[in-house]
């Protein structure tokens, strides 16, 4: 039994030697409008990911494009020797959930008053590269 379970805690970390990932916690932008912009990037090779949103018009694409740059710096940290054209990483996940909203209150007619939330987001980025 313990050598079983060791063979899987070396396999385990085996497929995780080319996943990389990095985060983006209480990014002021709707999780809606930033899902729009991560849908499109999933799936996708890196390069061609980080032209979308580069080109991109939306803002929510500059975070991340910024984030995808992080998450391939820390696949290079975590994989000294390769190249990343040799790579070909692709974005495993992205996932984008809702975090801490802010309320606000705006004053209306007669008296009464509007609650405003902000909404801010997490978002996680995958990626790994298919060999």
């Amino acid at each position: 039994m313990g050598a079983r379970k060791k063979n899987m805690a070396e396999k385990l970390k085996a497929d995780r030697a080319n996943v990389a990932f990095a985060k983006l916690n209480n990014c002021p932008t709707s999780p809606r409008k930033m899902r729009l912009v991560a849908d499109i990037v999933r799936g996708r090779n890196i390069t061609e990911a980080l032209n979308i949103l580069k080109f991109s018009k939306k803002e929510a694409s500059v975070r991340l494009e910024k984030l995808l740059r992080s998450a391939v710096a820390n696949w290079e940290a975590k994989n000294g020797g390769e190249r990343i054209e040799d790579a070909n990483l692709f974005v495993k996940e992205i996932s984008v959930d809702s975090a801490k909203m802010l309320k606000r209150i705006q004053p209306a007619p007669q008296g009464r008053a509007h609650r405003i939330r902000k909404r801010s987001n997490h978002v996680t980025v995958v990626i790994d590269s298919a060999k």
